[in-house]
């Protein structure tokens, strides 16, 4: 899953990032509104966790930059003040849930856990396809009653193909969304070829078919 903090507190912002990337989250942090408008600009994200109070503006302005981007991301509000028109305000506007300072990170991590399942994966239990299952909790997949052990990246590489299936997904974009702005310390797409290349071995494995199709000059599509 890919999360956006925005948030002007240095301590806090470290703290999240810190604990989701623990988490295995990819993680990228904005502590003003303009440094988030550009990174809403350049890239998309599941979730962003997003402060109403920055120096530079209301964090409120920003939700309709996020949906106008992608209405499938979703938004959690935070905000130090129990305000019931700041919440109204987000709602009303397009946010999906609204969390007010000081709180527990494993509370976040547990409203973040909830709403991504409720947005990208329409609040399903398990994914299924085919004879396999996917169990978006554990993080494991199974083919009947077998698991099949599978890499983080490549786990997050399958939720993302099964999210986008029937749908032609580029390098670049399979890049942004597992990795963020931390692949560009990579020189090439060699690491993203072979982690598919041993996911689509994975999975023709045991069923015996093969799930991720190249298409030539634009990349990949998922078929089942």
């Amino acid at each position: 899953m890919k999360i956006l903090f925005v948030e002007d507190e240095p301590v806090l912002l470290e703290e999240m990032e810190s604990y989701f990337s623990s988490l295995n989250f990819i993680c990228e942090q904005a502590s003003t509104f303009c440094q988030a408008e550009q990174k809403l600009r350049d890239f998309i994200y599941d979730i962003v966790v997003l402060d109403v109070s920055l120096p530079d503006g209301t964090g409120i302005n920003l939700i309709e930059d996020i949906k106008r981007c992608s209405l499938e991301t979703g938004i959690l509000i935070l905000s130090a003040r129990n305000s019931l028109q700041d919440k109204l305000s987000g709602l009303n506007l397009g946010a999906d849930d609204y969390l007010t300072k000081p709180f527990f990170l494993e509370e976040l991590s547990a409203r973040v856990n909830a709403l991504y399942r409720r947005k990208t994966l329409k609040g399903i239990e398990h994914i299924t396809f085919d004879d396999f299952k996917v169990d978006p909790q554990s993080k494991m997949l199974f083919f009947k009653s077998d698991e099949i052990s599978l890499t983080r990246k490549e786990y997050d590489m399958l939720i993302y193909f099964v999210v986008n299936k029937n749908r032609v997904v580029g390098k670049s974009s399979i890049i942004e969304h597992l990795w963020g702005d931390h692949f560009d310390q990579n020189d090439n797409f060699d690491t993203v070829y072979v982690h598919i290349m041993n996911l689509r071995k994975k999975l023709s494995k045991a069923a015996g078919k093969d799930y991720i199709k190249t298409v030539y000059g634009m990349g990949y599509k998922f078929t089942y």
